[in-house]
């Protein structure tokens, strides 16, 4: 079962001029790029009032609307799932979220994923959207992960992954013969 829940932002001028679909990423950070360009194609993402394309301009200053469709929260179940918890207060959590450990409840990951734990760790967060994971690792990769506790700290969570007022680090193992020197600069693959 699932809820719809009405977001709307305001395109800010630095983002004017680029893909509706890429400014609704940036906007919307919570929501994958696929779920959000389906909507966009389902008209539940307007511009101004209006439906446009994936691949339409917008300009700043334009108004993004957008009905989420979002899973109904509880129908999740918490389990006991020991977390590697780094930083806790009443707010916030970070998690050493370990490789194998899926980050959702999704098809093929009914349970058993962090979320689960979460909630065992913090029933309360069962009232915070997403149960307060702003971000996500994929399931083989090993990382630190913000969770929001409050209502308040996901929304400024949000705000700063949003704004881009926060950054990420990421490392990668590498096995083999690696040669003295040298630089990848490529995308990440899935």
């Amino acid at each position: 079962m699932s809820e719809n829940i009405e977001l709307r932002a305001e395109v800010p001028s630095e983002l004017g001029g680029q893909r509706l679909d890429q400014v609704a990423a940036q906007l919307f950070a919570e929501h994958s790029r696929s779920r959000l360009s389906a909507w966009i194609k389902d008209g539940r993402l307007t511009v101004d009032g209006g439906v446009l394309r994936p691949r339409d301009i917008v300009h700043g200053g334009a108004v993004l609307e957008l009905i989420a469709e979002q899973e109904a929260q509880g129908e999740w179940v918490a389990q006991d799932i020991e977390l590697d918890i780094i930083y806790e207060d009443d707010q916030i959590l970070v998690i050493n979220k370990p490789a194998g450990l899926v980050v959702h409840p999704a098809a093929g990951h009914a349970d058993g994923t962090l979320l689960n734990a979460l909630l065992h760790h913090v029933p309360d967060i069962i009232n915070v959207p997403r149960a307060g994971i702003v971000h996500r690792l994929d399931k083989d990769t090993t990382g630190l992960m913000v969770v929001a506790k409050t209502i308040q700290a996901q929304t400024q969570l949000v705000t700063q992954l949003q704004s881009r007022s926060v950054s990420r680090i990421y490392e990668c193992i590498v096995i083999g013969v690696v040669t003295a020197g040298g630089k990848i600069d490529a995308p990440i693959g899935r």
